[in-house]
């Protein structure tokens, strides 16, 4: 399946905007910064962690001319299933990725208690992906970094 092939079930086609995958970066960081302050809740932490991943795979999916629909459900695990055409990250990152939005999930759903480990597992996921994106970018979208 090609991106293209999903514009009008849960992908639309945008123009890339250099400033917006700046935001996006930058916001990334920013999670990831407080993702790291021990002081906080795990589970707020989490959810930091996991919103940089969400801000990183947006900026990878917007670099290459997409946006997902939020009006259709499922938007995250798209951005999540779609790294590696988007930033060439491997199925087995994108696996735990996606069991990290899974955990997300129950976590906000049903208010289970987020495992101390899944915390530290996602700010590890956030911060190599953040590592992967900004490379990919470097190499394939340089203008985008300007």
């Amino acid at each position: 399946m090609t991106l293209t092939n999903l514009v009008g079930r849960s992908l639309e086609q945008i123009e890339p905007d250099s400033a917006v995958i700046m935001r996006l970066l930058t916001a990334a960081e920013r999670n990831i910064t407080d993702a790291r302050i021990t002081q906080i809740s795990t589970e707020n932490r989490f959810d930091a962690a996991y919103k940089a991943i969400m801000q990183l795979a947006n900026a990878a999916l917007q670099a290459n001319g997409y946006r997902t629909l939020t009006s259709t459900p499922g938007h995250h695990r798209t951005m999540i299933q779609l790294l590696g055409k988007t930033a060439g990250i491997d199925s087995n990152t994108m696996i735990v990725l996606d069991a990290l939005r899974k955990q997300r999930n129950v976590a906000d759903y049903s208010g289970d208690i987020v495992p101390e480990s899944a915390m530290k597992e996602c700010i590890d996921q956030a911060e190599g992906l953040l590592i992967k994106v900004k490379d990919w970018l470097s190499k394939n979208r340089a203008d985008l970094l300007e």
